[in-house]
């Protein structure tokens, strides 16, 4: 086997600022693309106006969950980047992208002054920042996998949900600093949710400068397969268990996080009954726990391997979701609401902490960007782009707790897959250069 370093990476200390350069674009991406979400119920009337605020809702998270159905073809136009012309490529790109989404987003007048064009224009920068984060998942995952050594694969590649979650908690800090300390409420809710995707935008250009620096993985570096194959759908179906073992694992854990992230700030407003200042602090304290206990959870996986993890967030996820969700609905306070939004947290951190490396160790390296990126990506926009809007369509017909068992359902699918399919840390097709 080769005994090229990683693309000429000589120390440890240097790989982990290659993991930790990586990084920064992939949180500065999911700011991007949560900066949406966290701002909805300050926007919404802005470009849906109307006097039911769930209708108001509805609409915004259905362009929402339209901005994931552009996320397969970023999976497939960026996995085949990064599989051709490498890995640093398709992520300078994707990073640049989602700068002129939120840009867009920031500068589209609302409904009063532009009519439908406003919520036009706002399917239009969703759909771009769709493109661009449905690249982003699949070459970071493959990035951060191949940068990292064997032995710590797991750990390292966790952090690529530590940035994931950082973006939200971005989001929402910016939120907090907006609400309580330099904005008034009117001044908020008329042109002061404009201001995080103002920053959004020149982050993503900080983003494309850092990521121009990276270095190319050894992996790529040293693909000497046919480079007309590389990246092609073609290739991947060669992999059929692999492409339905992405697809299956995703199912459950995709609906479950977007059920306890994104969806939560209005779960706790328009159900648990929650201020807005409120719901966005719980939902931040909440996600920073999260994101720290990301590394634990992976550094776990490279002791004792993958799929006891999987099965934990499977058996846990299938039994206790419908009494925690029941439980937090029923919440009298803040401290009783924390209680029960913490919990389902950590049960599907055995999911987030190791989902991306799982991936990775299913493909060669020639397909391994696609591989990750597109099955990946269509899961996501079917079942994770759709949790928001489904659980607002149940409470708006007054069957929300009819959401419960829908989430509970698409854990249980993925627990069969978890249960049959092998432990990727025994069957890893990542080699490891330096040994």
């Amino acid at each position: 086997m080769s005994t090229n370093k990683h693309a000429g990476i000589e120390s440890a200390s240097a790989r982990i600022r290659a993991i930790v350069g990586g990084s920064v674009g992939n949180l500065v991406e999911w700011y991007d693309w949560y900066a949406y979400s966290a701002f909805a119920l300050y926007f919404s009337p802005v470009f849906f106006p109307g006097s039911d605020p769930t209708a108001q809702l509805l609409n915004t998270a259905g362009i929402f969950a339209v901005g994931f159905l552009m996320r397969p073809v970023g999976g497939w136009l960026f996995g085949r980047m990064a599989d051709k012309l490498g890995r640093k490529k398709a992520m300078t790109t994707s990073v640049l992208l989602m700068s002129f989404g939120s840009l867009l987003i920031a500068l589209t007048p609302g409904y009063a002054s532009i009519g439908m064009a406003a919520p036009l224009l706002l399917l239009v920068a969703r759909l771009l920042q769709g493109l661009s984060v449905g690249g982003e998942y699949g070459t970071s995952a493959t990035y951060l996998s191949e940068m990292a050594t064997a032995g710590n694969r797991g750990f390292y590649s966790s952090f690529q949900y530590v940035t994931l979650i950082g973006g939200q908690l971005i989001a929402l800090g910016v939120q907090l600093l907006l609400q309580k300390v330099l904005l008034t409420p009117a001044q908020f809710e008329a042109w002061g949710w404009r201001i995080p995707f103002v920053i959004g935008a020149m982050l993503s250009v900080v983003a494309f400068y850092l990521r121009r620096s990276l270095h190319e993985t050894a992996e790529f570096k040293g693909e000497t397969g046919e480079v007309s194959k590389r990246g092609t759908v073609a290739e991947l179906l060669k992999h059929p268990r692999a492409v339905l073992t992405v697809v299956g694992l995703t199912l459950g854990g995709t609906v479950a996080f977007y059920t306890y992230t994104t969806y939560m700030q209005k779960f706790l407003v328009n159900t648990v009954h929650l201020t807005k200042d409120q719901s966005t602090l719980l939902t931040f304290l909440s996600l920073l726990i999260f994101a720290c206990i990301q590394p634990l959870f992976g550094y776990l996986s490279d002791r004792i391997g993958r799929k006891p993890l999987l099965i934990g967030f499977g058996i846990l996820g299938s039994v206790f979701t419908v009494p925690l969700l029941t439980g937090l609905s029923h919440a009298t306070s803040e401290g009783e609401a924390f209680v029960f939004l913490i919990l389902p947290l950590l049960m599907v951190s055995g999911y987030t902490s190791i989902n991306a490396v799982v991936k990775a160790e299913l493909f060669p390296a020639e397909i391994r960007a696609l591989g990750v990126g597109l099955p990946y990506a269509v899961a996501v926009a079917v079942f994770g782009g759709t949790a928001e809007y489904i659980a607002l369509w149940f409470k708006q017909s007054g069957h929300e707790s009819w959401y419960y068992w829908y989430v509970t359902g698409c854990v249980a699918l993925s627990l069969l897959v978890y249960l049959v399919m092998r432990d990727t840390k025994k069957t890893s097709l990542i080699h490891d250069r330096d040994s």
